[in-house]
């Protein structure tokens, strides 16, 4: 069983930064896939960044893609989410998600994940 818990979301402006930490916790972490994605109200969750596994090239979605950078401490297996010139259509709960297999052609889709994180809230105001 893995446990994954979010945090550093908040309120910034338009241009601003935040950096967002998935802290997880069970056994071989070093297995498992662990990425980010975000939903707005009641829209499906949207990919954001991920990859297939640990090591493995990083992919973003088209609409962060330069602006946001995810990164993993080899050590700890935490995975963070540096976003960088933030929009206002960046405002949403923002999750991750782990698995312990996953295909290439699946990362992006939030059916392929089994454990999610409760989520950290992020907005940003113009």
């Amino acid at each position: 069983q893995v446990q994954l818990v979010e945090s550093g979301g908040g309120s910034v402006p338009t241009g601003g930064s935040l950096t967002l930490s998935c802290k997880p916790s069970g056994p071989t972490l070093n297995r498992y896939a662990i990425n980010w994605f975000r939903q707005v109200s009641q829209k499906d969750r949207e990919f954001v960044a991920g990859n297939r596994q640990k090591g493995a090239t990083t992919y973003y979605a088209d609409s962060v893609k330069g602006r946001f950078t995810m990164s993993r401490d080899s050590a700890t297996n935490a995975v963070f989410l540096q976003m960088n010139s933030l929009k206002t259509e960046d405002t949403a709960v923002y999750y991750c998600a782990a698995i312990s297999r996953l295909l290439l052609s699946a990362v992006r889709f939030s059916t392929a994940y089994d454990y999610w994180g409760r989520g950290t809230q992020v907005t940003v105001s113009s």
